[in-house]
């Protein structure tokens, strides 16, 4: 695993994969099966791996952090970017904290909430998590209500934020004020695009952020990482050619929910047996599953 202080290079240099996180029948973490999603990305050319509210760590139990912090050490190749999370609320982001200080992470996200929370506080325990965890967070903005673009700004010239993923849905990608004022505030180099594939290409031509996370990367990470080379050399054509290959699973993560249609795919599509969903999730209809198996096949197909 990588254990350096990440760089502008390093954002730039993969996609960032959200992974979800497998267990077994007894909701254990299943090292076997996550492993075989980990050299799946990796042999796509994937190299940083976000693990958040894919992975559901949102319902995580702290006293399994650190069987987790040790598995995520040992699971990565020497290059690979490991990027777990904390949160989302106050009490177990301090826990957290705690916990990684016994292991070399480069740096952690805070999961969002937007109840109970006010920016101010948001600030607070941003501060705080860094002073008892000793490593930058990435701040994860995913509504205009949870912070401020000069709060998060105030933050990254404190120099307590590793990076930004952005990620506030927009009818419109090109029309974004808020996006639009927060690369006013802060380099937009820090900045990364969190809503997968589709509002990627005018992310990073139109807004100058420098990359993007996905969840779809874990069923097919070679088209993607194709499609963030094409972006970086301007060829916008072959990146909105290889967009198009997400859209249909992004559709049906739109309309099922992101976490268990990706939770799903991954199994359906033979990766690996992702198993349970750890509570308050719960699986999908059975109706809905041949819709994404079809979908998980199709761009399993195009992972060349």
């Amino acid at each position: 695993m990588q254990t350096t202080p990440i760089t502008v290079e390093d954002l730039r240099s993969s996609v960032v994969a959200v992974p979800p996180l497998a267990r077994s029948a007894d909701l254990t973490l299943n090292d076997e099966e996550n492993t075989k999603i980990i050299r799946h990305l990796e042999a796509g050319g994937v190299r940083t791996m976000l693990y958040g509210g894919n992975a559901n760590l949102y319902n995580i139990a702290v006293s399994e952090y650190p069987q987790l912090l040790q598995y995520l050490t040992d699971a990565a190749a020497p290059t690979t970017i490991m990027v777990p999370s904390v949160g989302p609320f106050y009490g177990s982001i301090i826990d957290q904290a705690d916990i990684l200080k016994d292991f070399k992470f480069p740096t952690a996200m805070i999961l969002p909430t937007l109840f109970p929370a006010k920016a101010a506080g948001i600030q607070v325990a941003v501060r705080a998590f860094v002073k008892r965890s000793g490593i930058p967070a990435v701040l994860y903005i995913k509504d205009a209500g949870y912070i401020t673009p000069e709060a998060a700004a105030e933050l990254v010239n404190e120099g307590v934020i590793s990076w930004i993923k952005y990620a506030i849905v927009r009818e419109d990608t090109a029309n974004d004020p808020y996006l639009s004022k927060l690369i006013t505030l802060v380099d937009p180099k820090l900045i990364v695009s969190g809503i997968g594939e589709q509002p990627a290409i005018i992310h990073l031509r139109d807004f100058g952020i420098t990359g993007y996370t996905s969840g779809c990367v874990c069923v097919a990470p070679q088209p993607t990482t194709n499609m963030l080379h094409a972006i970086q050399s301007g060829d916008y054509a072959k990146a909105e050619t290889i967009r198009a290959i997400y859209e249909p699973m992004e559709d049906l993560r739109n309309g099922f929910g992101p976490i268990p249609v990706l939770h799903h795919a991954v199994a359906l599509a033979g990766i690996a047996d992702t198993g349970p969903f750890l509570p308050l999730l719960a699986p999908l209809e059975d109706e809905k599953l041949p819709a994404i198996k079809a979908a998980a096949a199709a761009l399993l197909v195009q992972n060349v």
